[in-house]
């Protein structure tokens, strides 16, 4: 489906996808000449000049929740800045703990950012878009199933949004460590028109079925994100788009 617009002509919904822009100030901030909401910008410029109607953030948007509030606040005015809907997705650097800096006060009064796991419990709908977005947030430093749970189409278009390590078949019988495990069968399962995903550093397509199951690769990596266009016919085609990098990028770390 296309979005009809108010003189009747119709158009194609547009996303970006981005994650691991690891919003810090330390090495982030070095990359990105002092600006620790460098990476988070970069995408956004993107975002915008695709034209895109929303950005999704799959995962580690800040490196932990130990920032400086001067952060924080840097990092909520690069979102004002840029007034865009966004629908963040809490990973495993930042999950949606009671003493997460989402619950900062920089960030009150953005009614553009949407956050899974704390102003949306699971999902965010875009009426004017005929679009559902929904993921399971991470809500603690422990191991999760990212893609647990699938949701029932509610919508034209249907993306999920899920932060963690993919491998075809999953072993789920060992909890040595966290490893947040995505699997063949749960992508099928979701039924989604995309899925987001983070938790890469670089951009690559998941899966061996017809769905679109994406990592971006982090902004600093990658140096790209995703755009996702949804047009008629549920064609649904991901581009890569290269950010502009400032031409002093990365001289802060040697």
């Amino acid at each position: 489906m296309t979005v009809q617009e108010s003189n009747g002509a119709t158009r194609d919904v547009i996303l970006a996808h981005a994650s691991d822009v690891h919003v810090d100030h330390d090495y982030t901030a070095r990359l990105f000449g002092g600006d620790g909401a460098g990476g988070l910008r970069a995408a956004l410029i993107s975002a915008r000049k695709m034209n895109a109607d929303v950005l999704l953030l799959a995962g580690d948007t800040f490196d932990c929740h130990r920032l400086p509030e001067s952060i924080l606040y840097r990092t909520a005015e690069v979102i004002a800045e840029f007034d865009m809907p966004i629908v963040l997705l809490p990973g495993n650097h930042d999950p949606a703990t009671e003493d997460a800096v989402f619950h900062h006060k920089a960030f009150a009064g953005l009614n553009a950012l949407h956050i899974l796991g704390v102003t949306h419990e699971d999902s965010v709908h875009f009426p004017k878009l005929n679009l559902e977005v929904w993921g399971r947030a991470h809500r603690d430093y422990s191991d999760m199933d990212p893609l647990a749970l699938a949701r029932e189409r509610s919508t034209t278009w249907q993306v999920a949004m899920a932060h963690g390590h993919y491998t075809p078949t999953p072993d789920r019988s060992t909890k040595l460590r966290p490893s947040w495990l995505i699997g063949d069968d749960e992508i099928i399962a979701t039924g989604a028109d995309y899925i987001a995903l983070g938790h890469w550093n670089r951009q690559v397509k998941v899966g061996t079925g017809d769905i679109q199951a994406w990592y971006s690769g982090s902004p600093d990596y990658a140096r790209s994100v995703n755009i996702v266009r949804f047009s008629g016919n549920g064609r649904v085609d991901v581009t890569r788009e290269f950010i502009d990098l400032p031409e002093d990028f990365g001289a802060g770390i040697l």
